[in-house]
């Protein structure tokens, strides 16, 4: 099947300049429906896969998000580099609404209501994630925001709590003492998932908001959000027209593709046979 470029995030993000819709497909998977259809596109020759995160309309929560399901989709679409797009907070004073961040690391705060793994049901498998997001990528997109105009920080830890409330004063004030850079509530189990399923993957964070800690900022508001999201998806529309180029033209030494090649601890005859038939295009 001929390799996609996926891209994962709001519906605003399918409005690229010069993309041109193929299709809009709904795929079967073994672990249930993904947030809506992936729409096929092309941009200059690079083949693409959309697919808005929280579905049409922004009916599903981040603990909501079928996230399995909409990786898997996704790969058996053909996509093995994915850019994912999501609002964050921040934790630093250097890092100020509406700059843009491609972070390096993740810290899990989620409750564990989100299914995390392809593996388990009668196969265990085990990844490498001390890198959570592919450094191609990374480069690819830190370079993509900066041509694009972006104030853009190149590294950094982003802490994803289950949500869907924003922090209390106490929690913001305690992540931040650890160090964080961003908050948000999407980034885990994606990058598990897509580094599972051998895709490159890497994030493009869009700062809405100093979460809670500042003293001398104003309480996060859904409306405050919301305008500073729409002020940086025009950037991240033209931020990710740089990256489909380079991304499409690059050479990928990361490993990430053969991440799961040996993943797999339980002996052969005792695999889960339904199971392996489910990780078959996870595993390809």
């Amino acid at each position: 099947m001929d390799e996609r470029i996926g891209i994962v995030g709001g519906t605003g993000l399918y409005s690229l300049d010069g993309v041109e819709i193929e299709d809009s497909l709904q795929v079967e998977t073994p672990f249930g429906r993904h947030s809506g259809p992936v729409v096929l596109a092309s941009l200059s020759g690079a083949r693409l896969a959309f697919l808005s995160r929280h579905g049409a309309g922004h009916v599903l929560s981040p603990s909501e998000v079928p996230y399995a399901a909409n990786i898997y989709a996704l790969k058996s679409l053909g996509v093995r580099r994915l850019v994912s797009v999501s609002a964050v907070g921040s934790m630093k004073e250097k890092i100020a609404p509406r700059d843009f961040v491609v972070p390096d690391q993740l810290l899990d705060r989620t409750k564990g209501i989100r299914r995390s793994t392809f593996f388990g049901e009668g196969v265990v498998g085990h990844i490498s994630f001390g890198e959570p997001f592919c450094p191609v990528m990374r480069g690819i997109l830190s370079k993509a925001a900066a041509d694009a105009g972006a104030r853009v920080h190149d590294g950094g830890t982003y802490i994803c709590m289950e949500g869907p409330a924003f922090s209390t004063k106490a929690e913001s004030k305690i992540y931040r003492s650890m160090g964080m850079d961003i908050i948000g509530m999407t980034a885990i189990p994606e990058a598990k998932l897509a580094r599972e399923a051998g895709i490159c993957y890497a994030t493009l964070a869009l700062v809405t908001d100093y979460d809670v800690w500042r003293e001398a900022t104003e309480e996060v508001t859904l409306e405050m959000v919301i305008s500073n999201m729409n002020h940086n998806t025009a950037l991240a529309r033209e931020t990710l027209t740089h990256a489909v180029a380079a991304v499409a033209s690059a050479s990928f030494d990361c490993g990430c593709r053969a991440a799961s090649a040996n993943a797999v601890i339980t002996a052969p005859e005792s695999r889960n046979p339904g199971k392996m038939k489910d990780l078959e295009v996870v595993l390809r």
